[in-house]
């Protein structure tokens, strides 16, 4: 069947090597046809559901995820519905649209979107959640399968947490290359730290409200299993600022030539800013996760907010 991904570059970074003494790896997944690591995992559980008799998709999300539906859907053949909240950006929608894919554009936040999808859902029709499920774990892993296929283990791994579903597929990955003592930096930023507060409370609750720029971290409680590994693995939080994460951005833009969201930007600037947990490492990775709802007039406009 179709193969949805594309194996992404790992390459050094000599610039953000200035900022730690150490050597720092970047998955960029940014590459990814549909513009974010949502590919993998998306694509992956869009497969299996289809394979299982799906005649049809429907997703909820913020903009990667039903982006990343939309792409699949549209490669694979079934029709695609994706229902974003009000956050969205323009060109979020816009590609979804371009996709192929029906939108529709309900509630304040996530998770009014993903009840309104749940009720459109039928017979035959599959619901993508946009990171709790299995199968989008599965896909995900396959980003530990390609480094350790380089050759490179870290001492850390820098990642974004939004809803957890790229820590559970990094973490997974993990296990299966016998990578279980490698530390995780799981980035998020103020005002979407919800699987800080979980940290914190020793509970799998949530945050009240997303109050952060970085809408694709916008969970306001991550999946039961990101909870769970908190537990199992080393994963150590780590907050940001929506001034940090956009200056991570530009600099980014700058060293690389890249464009990426806030939500990716987040990531970036923990590694841009020598975080003290790095400080003693060699080797770093960081998965430079990507993101389409980011064009330059509007990370300017953020950064007018932001300052």
């Amino acid at each position: 069947m179709t193969r949805l991904h594309i194996n992404t570059p790992l390459i050094e970074s000599l610039s953000i090597n200035k900022e730690l003494d150490a050597n720092i790896w970047l998955k960029i997944e940014a590459l990814q046809p549909c513009g974010s690591f949502k590919a993998r995992g998306i694509g992956y559980a869009c497969k299996k559901y289809i394979t299982d008799g799906a005649k049809e998709l429907i997703s909820s999300s913020g903009g990667n995820a039903g982006l990343a539906v939309a792409y699949s859907g549209r490669r694979l053949g079934v029709p695609v519905t994706v229902v974003v909240p009000k956050t969205t950006k323009k060109r979020a929608i816009d590609l979804i649209e371009l996709e192929g894919a029906e939108v529709i554009v309900i509630g304040e936040n996530w998770d009014e979107a993903h009840l309104h999808a749940m009720e459109l859902k039928k017979n035959n029709v599959a619901y993508i959640h946009p990171f709790d499920d299995p199968n989008i774990w599965e896909g995900h892993a396959s980003i530990i399968d390609e480094i350790s296929s380089a050759g490179i283990t870290p001492d850390a791994l820098v990642l974004s947490v939004g809803g957890g579903g790229l820590l559970c597929g990094v973490v997974k990955g993990m296990n299966r290359n016998n990578w279980k003592d490698v530390p995780i930096l799981a980035v998020e930023t103020k005002g979407a730290d919800s699987l800080y507060a979980a940290t914190l409370a020793k509970k799998h609750i949530g945050i009240d409200s997303i109050n952060s720029i970085a809408t694709s971290l916008g969970a306001k409680k991550v999946a039961k299993r990101a909870f769970e590994l908190l537990n199992e693995h080393q994963i150590i939080n780590h907050i940001v600022t929506d001034k940090d994460a956009i200056n991570g951005c530009y600099r980014f833009l700058e060293d690389h030539r890249i464009l990426v969201e806030p939500a990716c930007g987040a990531s970036l600037s923990a590694v841009y800013n020598g975080c003290d947990f790095l400080k003693d490492k060699q080797n770093v990775v960081v998965i430079v996760c990507g993101g389409v709802g980011v064009t330059m007039s509007q990370l300017e406009e953020w950064r007018q907010i932001v300052t």
